[in-house]
This record gives structure tokens, sequence and C-alpha cells, in this order.
């Protein structure tokens, strides 16, 4: 039988724990619509459109910047560079198309950055959750940013679904 219900982890305090599965859950949502998808239905896109491996590379991109530039305050990171090499938009201004990878690389890849935001998580406290960060003439807090990721992969699952069944 399939439960639904919230099971904290004791690795982190109660406040942070709650998020954390919660991200877990979006990220095992995510995983689960890749299931079984095919090299082609990974590279395939309409024109001028995303590929399903293009967005799974935004994924983890805006994850790592959130978490280094808005919540960390550190900026973009040096050892960022060999696990997320490509800009987020090429020069027209779309989603930079990532093309070649296998879908293991780009799991691979959601799940580096995923243990680079655990990490993180870890370190928190309540407090810090709260705290609140200015970035780009906007006050936010790592609670709203969390919330924000959620939506923000959520949104994209959705999309990688609908490409999928296009693609075949």
């Amino acid at each position: 039988m399939e439960q639904r219900f919230f099971t904290p982890s004791n690795a982190y305090t109660p406040a942070i724990a709650h998020w954390v599965w919660m991200l877990e859950d979006t990220r095992r949502r995510t995983v689960e619509a890749l299931a079984g998808l095919s090299t082609d239905a990974l590279e395939w896109s309409l024109a001028d459109g995303n590929s399903i491996g293009s967005l799974l590379y935004h994924i983890a991109l805006i994850e790592m910047s959130y978490l280094y530039e808005d919540i960390l305050g550190l900026g973009w990171v040096a050892e960022l560079q060999p696990l997320l090499p490509y800009d987020v938009r090429s020069g027209d201004g779309h989603l930079t198309a990532v093309r070649g990878e296998s879908l293991e690389s780009h799991l691979a890849r959601l799940t580096a950055c995923r243990a680079l935001l655990l990490q993180a998580l870890g370190r928190m406290d309540e407090q810090d959750l709260s705290r609140t960060r200015q970035v780009e003439g906007a006050a936010i807090s790592p609670e709203w940013a969390f919330h924000h990721l959620m939506q923000h992969e959520a949104e994209h699952r959705g999309q990688i679904v609908e490409i999928r069944a296009q693609a075949g």
C-alpha cells in the first residue's frame, strides 16, 4: 500500500527536516518522470524549444545559483564549474541547449547538486531559514528560495512530461 505522509530525517533540526523532505519529494517525482526515458526523447525538442536534457541541466544550475549566490552569498564558486560548465542562457536568451549527455549523466549532476544543497542545509538552524538576504533588489529568505526551487522544478517537470509525450 502506498503511504503518503511526512517522514522527517533525524539528520536535521525539525524545521530543516521539513524542507529537506519536501525538496527530496519534489526530486523523487522528477526522477520518476524520467524512468525509462530513451536517449532520443532526452534530446528531442520542438523547433526553438527545450529538450529534456536542457531542462534537467537548467534545474540543477538554478538550484546551485539559489544556494551559492542567494542563500550562502558566496557567488558562483569555481568548484561548480566542472559540474555546471554552461551558462544558463545562450546568446539569444533561450536556455542553453545541453546535448550529447546521457540520462545517467544528467541524473548524476542533479544528485551531486542536491548533495551540496543538503550539506548546506545540515549547517543551518531554524533562524537561518528566515534570515533575509538582499538579492537583486529583493529581500529573500532560504524558506522562500526552497519553496521557489520546488515550484521551479515541478513546473519544469510538467514540461518534461509533455516533451516526453510529444517525443513519442
